[in-house]
């Protein structure tokens, strides 16, 4: 099955770099790249036309304010993969990243990762390239060591763990019956994408539209949110922390779609028809 690996990026080339070196190694081969830019620069067209060893498409928009929504959308009708995998650009993921989504993916559930925050020093050494995230992946058992001291990181969830190996499949799956949905890693057959219409765009600049506003709205479609965290695993790269705040009437729009049961957007995929 193709996939399409969906990256939300703005202007952070240096990132973007690490991930792709990240998606070189992938152990599932099958998939494309789209680099959703909420952005339109000459820059990073450039510089992803140089990048040699994977398939890419690059989408790209007017920079009109933060527009990720819409970003991820023009990244969704140019897909042509039948699964597609979203992540931000500053999550690196692990090599068996998309052998993780892929061998828990269902038609009936949105799959739903998550990611080690890595400190701001660990983060300057990949930047720098005086290690790799690789490196980091494959020795991580000993990194954790020391980043278990640092609550934020949530190191476990940087622990990796076989999806069709016989603890994920008899201990840790039994356990996880439900979870909710970050929009930094989560994956969905693309036809599950569709029939709710992606992402709503009429959020604006609020964060809503990413994560929470999904999460119902795939539930109220008909699809269970499944874990795919130890599986699908990724390192998310130390940044200042960026507030887009939510408006009292966009939280009022949001509830009003809950109550209506407005799970398929209005302001969604198809404006890109």
């Amino acid at each position: 099955m193709k996939v399409s690996v969906i990256i939300a990026v703005y202007k952070d080339i240096q990132s973007l770099d690490l991930i792709l070196q990240a998606l070189k190694k992938q152990t599932y081969t099958n998939f494309e790249v789209i680099v959703a830019e909420d952005n339109n620069s000459p820059v990073m067209a450039n510089y992803i036309n140089s990048v040699q060893g994977l398939q890419i498409l690059h989408t790209s928009q007017e920079d009109n304010g933060v527009r990720k929504s819409r970003s991820q959308n023009n990244a969704i009708v140019a897909s042509t993969g039948e699964y597609l995998i979203f992540i931000d650009g500053d999550i690196i993921p692990y090599s068996t990243f998309i052998e993780g989504h892929m061998a828990l993916a269902s038609k009936s559930a949105v799959l739903a990762g998550r990611r080690v925050n890595l400190p701001e020093n660990m983060t300057r050494k990949l930047r720098s390239g005086e290690i790799s995230s690789y490196t980091l992946e494959r020795f991580y058992w000993l990194f954790a060591l020391y980043f278990m001291f640092d609550r934020n990181t949530r190191f476990e969830q940087g622990m990796y763990l076989n999806p069709n190996g016989l603890i994920y499949k008899h201990i840790i799956a039994k356990r996880r019956r439900n979870t909710s949905l970050i929009g930094c890693n989560f994956s969905c057959f693309k036809e599950n994408m569709v029939a709710i219409n992606g992402f709503d765009e009429s959020f604006g600049e609020s964060s809503l539209s990413d994560d929470v506003d999904l999460d119902w709205r795939f539930r109220a479609y008909g699809l269970s949110l499944k874990s795919c965290k130890n599986s699908a695993n990724t390192f998310h790269l130390f940044h200042k922390k960026q507030n887009n705040p939510t408006a009292s009437e966009q939280w009022e729009k949001f509830e009003k779609n809950k109550v209506e049961n407005r799970f398929k957007t209005e302001r969604g995929l198809n404006l890109h028809e």
